[in-house]
């Protein structure tokens, strides 16, 4: 095809942020070498199906590796804004889509960002790794992403959200991912949540089993689970969605309200132990970083739901190889609470 003096080219520049070679992008795109310097280099004008494969061997849009010279830029929309100013973010693609993700307080980002709102230099550079997002509560989610990052070189951005907040993002094409964790490990309530939410097209990969029970202070401590539930007790809940809030609401029966919330499990343990509550619902292993009492409820199996469509994703392959590898069920199975011989299976 003739070259267009007008069409301006990043494809080099995404290429390079991945430390790729022309062979590596042409092997990952199904294309010949010759053909991705050809393109770099202006000799030659992609075809449609050759930009599709590129955008998509890169995790991004076509628009971001080609445009012509005198088109405005696209302005990139926010998965969802953090408040104002925005500030920082990183990009990732879903469901064909590029979105900017802000940062947010307590979120445990091992990554640079990718560009800061209003710096439009910034904005130009958008050459970020293959990256998965996920919604979930799940404490120990910066483990998981260390591993893949470390492994497969795939980032994994995550955010702090209820199940059911979790459901309807990943319901909104906002996320890959929605970690779920209510009900019982028997109950199926994970299984009954996606498709009350989502209904079919997709599925649910195992991440973990953990405790779920009760936080306090010793000097609050009771001798079982039924003895602190029928005495005064200033309580700190999850928001009305979450697994620790369904798991509360179970125990309390009506009996006494919550007038409490904290944002995540975490919070729920400060809240107990800066002395703003005396008792709440989390993980044991967020029990054990807090240094506070537990007492436990019950096991719930921790889901991470994604779409069927997405199973067969590079990212997403790379998430199952790191989840089903002795390395990380190892990992979790020291954290307190938590096991994970089962990680990765598909349910």
């Amino acid at each position: 095809m003739s070259n267009s003096p007008s069409l301006i080219r990043r494809l080099q520049q995404f290429r390079a942020a991945r430390g790729w070679s022309q062979q590596q992008l042409a092997d990952a795109a199904g294309l010949p070498r010759t053909n991705i310097s050809a393109i770099e280099a202006g000799r030659l004008v992609p075809s449609t199906v050759a930009a599709l494969r590129l955008a998509a061997a890169l995790n991004c849009r076509v628009e971001d590796l080609f445009q012509l010279e005198d088109a405005a830029p696209a302005a990139l929309e926010w998965a969802w804004h953090g408040g104002e100013p925005a500030g920082r973010y990183w990009l990732a693609a879903v469901g064909g889509r590029t979105f900017r993700y802000p940062s947010e307080a307590a979120i445990p980002f091992a990554f640079p960002h990718d560009g800061v709102e209003g710096a439009e230099e910034l904005d130009e550079l958008r050459a970020a790794p293959p990256t998965l997002v996920i919604a979930c509560c799940d404490p120990t989610v910066s483990i998981l992403a260390h591993e893949l990052a470390l492994r497969t070189g795939v980032r994994l951005l995550s955010y702090f959200r209820s199940s059911r907040h979790a459901l309807e993002l990943l319901k909104a094409g906002r996320v890959h991912l929605a970690g779920v964790h209510l009900g019982s490990d028997a109950s199926g309530g994970n299984q009954q949540a996606v498709e009350t939410v989502l209904g079919a097209g997709y599925r649910l990969v195992h991440l973990a089993t953990w405790e779920a029970g009760l936080v306090t202070t010793a000097e609050r401590r009771r001798p079982n689970v039924a003895a602190l539930v029928n005495s005064k007790v200033r309580w700190v809940g999850r928001e009305v969605g979450s697994g620790a809030r369904q798991c509360l609401d179970d125990l309390l029966e009506g009996k006494q309200s919550i007038r409490r919330i904290a944002s995540d499990h975490r919070g729920v343990a400060e809240a107990v132990r800066s002395g703003w509550a005396d008792a709440g619902v989390t993980p044991r292993v967020v029990a054990c970083e807090s240094r506070l009492e537990f007492l436990p409820v019950r096991t719930e199996a921790y889901d991470l739901c994604v779409a069927e469509e997405l199973l067969e994703d590079r990212r997403f392959r790379a998430l199952l190889s790191v989840l089903q590898s002795s390395r990380y069920r190892r990992l979790m199975g020291d954290v307190p609470g938590h096991q994970a011989t089962a990680a990765g299976e598909l349910r």
